[in-house]
C-alpha cells in the first residue's frame, strides 16, 4: 500500500510498523485516515520521539473513536480515559507482564490501545506483540475448523492489582467467540489469551484446560511477534482485535512511565456468523 502523508516502514513481513514523517500533535484528516490504513494492514504501529500533551493524547485517539475506561487502572489529570502505566524500584508488579489483549473480560473489549511513554529505563524495557491473525492462520484445517464453533469465558480479578485506588469495575467477565472476525479486515484471529481466558464453554474441564494451555503456548510462536525498544516520547498503537502483547518487566529498579488512551471496541462476532452474514470489508472503510 502507497501512503502520500506518512512512511510506512514494516517491522516484520507478520507484525508492526514505524511510522514517519508525522507529528501526532497536529494531524489532520487525510493523515488520519492513512494512519488508520497503516493500522489495520500492520496491526501495531510505532511513532518515534512525539511530544503530547495528554489533551492532544486524548484527541488523537478520539480519531478512531470513542475513548474506553480501565476497569480499575489509576488515571492522570483528572481524566479516566488517561491511564497511568508505570513501573519502579517500588512497584510489585508490572503493567503487562503476562501475553494479553487488553481487557478482553470486557463484554465490549477495547478496538485498540495507544500508549505514550514518558520515561524509558536505560536499557530493557521492551513490548513484545504476537499476530493473532498469523496464529490463527498457522493452525491445521481441522482444528480451525473445531475452534471456530467454541466460545471462551473471561475473567479479571483486579484486587490487589492497582494499590489503594479504587477499581470501577473490580471483575468484568463475558463470553467470546475463541476464534473472532475482524469487523474491518474481514480477517479471522485467535482470542484467547493466557491473561483473561479461563475456560472453553463447551468442553469439559479437562479439555478445555488442556486446549487452552495448547493455544496459549502456540500464541507465543517467535514467528508471530515483533519487537519494541523504547526510547521516552515513543507512541505505540495497537489492535487488541487482532493481537496480544507482553511488556518485559527486566529493567528493576529503573522506572518505566506513561500515560495511555485505549479506544472502546464492540461485542467480537463468532467467526462462522461472519461467514455467513457479512463480507470483508475495505481496509478503508471502517473509519
Amino acid at each position: 500500500m502507497s501512503y502520500r502523508h506518512i512512511a510506512v516502514d514494516p517491522v516484520t513481513p507478520t507484525i508492526g510498523a514505524v511510522v514517519e514523517g508525522v507529528r501526532l500533535a497536529e494531524v489532520d484528516d487525510a493523515t488520519v485516515a492513512e494512519i488508520h490504513d497503516a493500522w489495520m494492514e500492520h496491526c501495531v504501529l510505532f511513532f518515534r520521539d512525539q511530544t503530547l500533551t495528554p489533551e492532544q493524547h486524548l484527541a488523537f485517539g478520539r480519531h478512531f473513536g470513542p475513548l474506553h475506561i480501565h476497569p480499575a487502572a489509576p488515571y492522570a489529570h483528572g481524566d479516566p480515559a488517561l491511564m497511568v502505566i508505570h513501573t519502579d524500584a517500588h512497584s510489585k508488579r508490572n503493567n503487562g507482564s503476562g501475553w494479553h489483549s487488553d481487557v478482553s473480560a470486557d463484554a465490549e473489549p477495547p478496538l485498540g490501545s495507544i500508549l505514550h511513554l514518558h520515561q524509558a529505563p536505560s536499557q530493557g524495557g521492551d513490548t513484545l506483540w504476537a499476530s493473532m491473525y498469523a496464529a490463527f492462520e498457522a493452525l491445521s484445517t481441522p482444528l480451525r475448523a473445531l475452534l471456530e464453533r467454541l466460545t471462551a469465558h473471561h475473567g479479571a480479578d483486579y484486587t490487589g492489582h492497582y494499590g489503594d485506588h479504587p477499581p470501577q469495575r473490580a471483575f468484568p467477565s463475558a463470553t467470546h467467540p475463541v476464534v473472532r472476525t475482524h469487523p474491518v479486515t474481514g480477517r479471522k484471529a485467535l482470542f484467547v489469551n493466557a491473561g483473561f481466558t479461563r475456560r472453553i464453554v463447551e468442553l469439559a474441564a479437562s479439555e478445555s484446560r488442556a486446549l487452552l494451555d495448547f493455544l496459549f503456548k502456540h500464541a507465543m510462536h517467535p514467528a508471530f511477534q515483533c519487537r519494541f525498544n523504547w526510547r521516552a516520547g515513543d507512541v505505540a498503537m495497537w489492535d487488541n482485535r487482532c493481537t496480544q502483547h507482553l511488556a518485559v518487566w527486566d529493567y528493576h529498579p529503573e522506572t518505566r512511565a506513561g500515560l495511555r488512551v485505549t479506544i472502546a471496541g464492540d461485542r467480537p462476532f463468532l467467526a462462522r456468523d461472519a461467514d455467513a452474514d457479512a463480507a470483508p470489508l475495505n481496509v478503508a472503510a471502517g473509519r
